[in-house]
């Protein structure tokens, strides 16, 4: 009893600390909408940057914590009287127009960690550009989702819940829609300017309006920009001149040069290396041939020039392939001996049983990562160990393997070549042109005596060849286990910034202590998601549509967690069986492995990767759904549940030292911190 009066006084008192907002009425469509902008315009954010501030290519991460961080404080904000969404349309174009007159690129160098980027660096240094761009973000999300606060708490939490929940849905299936249609800047624009606009009415200032129309200005003179399109992965950019008095087509992708759109002829003037892998093949059979990073075609032409009876171009980004299509002199696209495969090139290999003369990995580098969730590059799971072997297990009798690449450090091709010597059991042949970045040729067979070589590599020249990576260590531009300094300086800097921030913005942090149990539990989900996006992009492929279907089957898998929530009242066992259900889905999902299921048949495949991957995601959510149903605070309950994903997304990089797998591990030990504090600050609540 005394216990229960206790509760209820802290209650009181926290309702009387509470300020009073003058708040519409209830309205489930303007909660909907404002999950669906905040989510629409993460993805965006995430999306745009990453396309001017190259730094951003390989650090997505940091701008989707610095998202969690301005949700989070958003939501923690809910109760305060005055209302900053009003002032998001300003900080917006604030942050678009300080990355357009700040584009930064970064030079080829490597080192532990290799970056892919271009000849020589600009713009400002990435010490004060990840800053800046970090608390831009950061402000703009804190914006949005104290909107997305406001309306919540006007609804009972579950139900405030399912429409959030519903709107994000939506917010991803229309920006997917929209990137794979290849839709400009000013289309996602438009997008934001339409909700911010029915969201605001009708208090929406001429002063707003002309911010909104500066935000859709600025995007317009991007999107207008002459030979720029967009992929589902890149800005693309066009240069159309000479190189050695013919004519050629410069392409770039976020900046970076990325492919030369040339003749056969003109490309054996340029690059005679890329003729070489032809010369190496004994038997001169080419009956088959398998081109993975086809590209705009120029490879795919070569191929044809040298007789090749049907080749199989295996490209992943559809606007890549199109502007060979249209633009390439030789059009081999149109060439009745090819077929095109708009593919991840794991996820071809591993789909057919087809066999192949020559298998040729033509700089098949991505310059992206898969999502903001991962430190996974596109061509991460076609590097690999397993990859290899998976290569060699779709050659003839007599067939030939060839890749190459603008290596950057020697330790990289070295990985390689190791990798391959390691498959086959023999060294591979290497053929090196060039003087910056060392492009290099790596040729080998299942029979040596089927490649005519010139060089072989040899192991015992080099000293400290790195381990090959694997499905489960797929970081193949990491020359070690370990944790690089610009990823150790980022995750000081995220700490640093996130503790300030709340603490300046929010208040005390003791305000949440009785909310412990759902920040462990939104550090343990963000992982459990960034394992579910890792494990499907090996399965079935490292394509936006895989990564989109990932993201949606897990909140369509927290919508049904709320169903059930809202429709069944959980008994006290009910929540045991729920929590015990989690752990032991957890544990049969770290005992096997991902790559195993590559063995089983497509059906197959599918069926037991869903049942791995979402019957912990799933029984999650119904722990969370349980809990979160009774909170006092809803706001604040929720704004420590995506403060603790900020947690879970530093821990992911702990993967690039323990691989993948070891993520798992984590998060049991996350949920047990989470059931050991329901148990102590369940009756503090």
């Amino acid at each position: 009893m005394a216990k229960a009066k206790a509760k209820s006084k802290a209650k009181t008192t926290v309702a009387k600390k509470t300020p009073k907002i003058n708040l519409p009425k209830p309205n489930p469509k303007q909660l909907f909408l404002a999950s669906f902008l905040m989510l629409f315009l993460e993805l965006a954010l995430i999306r745009w940057t990453s396309s001017n501030i190259i730094y951003l290519s390989y650090f997505t991460n940091f701008v989707l914590l610095g998202s969690f961080l301005g949700v989070g404080i958003g939501f923690l904000r809910a109760h305060k009287k005055f209302d900053l969404f009003p002032l998001a349309p300003f900080v917006l174009v604030a942050f678009l127009a300080f990355v357009l007159a700040f584009p930064v690129t970064i030079d080829r160098s490597g080192g532990s960690l290799i970056y892919f980027g271009s000849f020589t660096k600009s713009g400002l240094p990435a010490w004060l550009t990840l800053p800046v761009i970090f608390a831009a973000v950061t402000a703009v999300m804190t914006m949005v989702a104290e909107g997305v606060s406001k309306r919540f708490i006007q609804f009972d939490p579950l139900r405030a819940y399912r429409l959030d929940i519903l709107g994000s849905i939506a917010g991803i299936v229309v920006f997917s829609i929209i990137s794979f249609a290849g839709a400009p800047p000013i289309v996602w624009g438009l997008v934001v300017a339409g909700c911010f606009m029915a969201l605001l009415k009708p208090k929406l200032t001429s002063v707003t309006s002309l911010f909104i129309a500066c935000m859709l200005l600025l995007l317009g003179i991007e999107s207008l920009s002459q030979h720029t399109l967009w992929s589902p992965y890149y800005k693309i950019s066009l240069q159309f001149g000479k190189i050695n008095n013919n004519s050629a087509i410069n392409v770039s992708v976020n900046g970076i040069p990325h492919q030369t759109v040339e003749s056969v002829e003109a490309r054996k003037e340029t690059e005679p290396l890329y003729f070489l892998p032809y010369d190496r093949i004994v038997n001169n059979k080419l009956d088959d041939v398998l081109i993975v990073g086809a590209g705009n075609g120029s490879d795919v032409a070569i191929a044809l020039a040298h007789g090749a009876k049907h080749v199989d171009a295996v490209e992943i980004d559809p606007v890549l392939y199109k502007i060979g299509k249209k633009y390439q002199p030789d059009r081999p696209y149109a060439d009745a001996r090819v077929s095109i495969h708009i593919n991840d090139g794991r996820a071809f290999l591993e789909q057919t049983r087809k066999k192949y003369d020559l298998i040729l990995f033509a700089l098949p580098d991505s310059l992206t990562l898969v999502s903001g969730q991962s430190a996974l590059r596109l061509e991460s799971f076609l590097f690999t160990e397993n990859a290899m072997q998976a290569v060699r297990n779709h050659l003839q009798v007599g067939g030939v393997f060839g890749m190459y690449n603008y290596y950057r450090e020697q330790w990289l091709a070295d990985r390689l070549a190791g990798t391959l010597e390691q498959t086959y059991g023999h060294a591979p042949c290497i053929d090196s042109a060039g003087t910056f970045g060392k492009l290099e040729l790596l040729t080998i067979s299942t029979s040596a005596s089927s490649v005519k070589c010139e060089a072989v590599w040899n192991r015992a020249a080099t000293s400290n060849v790195p381990k090959p990576a694997t499905d489960d260590w797929p970081f193949l531009y990491l020359r070690h286990r370990t944790l690089p300094i610009n990823y150790i300086l980022t995750i000081t800097l995220i700490v640093a910034a996130t503790l300030a921030i709340i603490r300046m913005t929010v208040g005390p942090f003791g305000q949440m202590k009785r909310y412990s149990d759902l920040f462990f539990m939104g550090s343990a989900f963000f992982l459990l998601e960034t394992k579910s996006v890792v494990q499907f992009a090996l399965l079935f492929g490292t394509t936006w549509f895989v990564n989109a279907l990932v993201f949606v089957g897990i909140l369509l898998s927290v919508f049904f967690a709320i169903e059930l929530s809202r429709r069944y009242k959980p008994r006290a066992w009910t929540k045991s069986v729920a929590w015990a259900v989690l752990f032991v889905s957890l544990a049969i999902s770290y005992m096997i492995p991902a790559d195993n299921l590559l063995t089983l048949e497509p059906g197959a495949r599918f069926i037991v990767a869903v049942l791995l991957a979402f019957t912990p995601v799933l029984t999650a959510n119904v722990v969370f759904a349980q809990r979160f149903k009774d909170v006092s605070s809803s706001s604040l309950a929720f704004g420590a549940n995506l403060l603790g994903a900020i947690l879970g997304g530093l821990l992911e990089y702990s993967s690039l030292l323990f691989g993948y797998r070891t993520l798992i591990l984590i998060v049991i030990g996350l949920y047990a911190l989470s059931f050991w504090s329901s148990k102590h600050v369940s009756s503090a609540d």
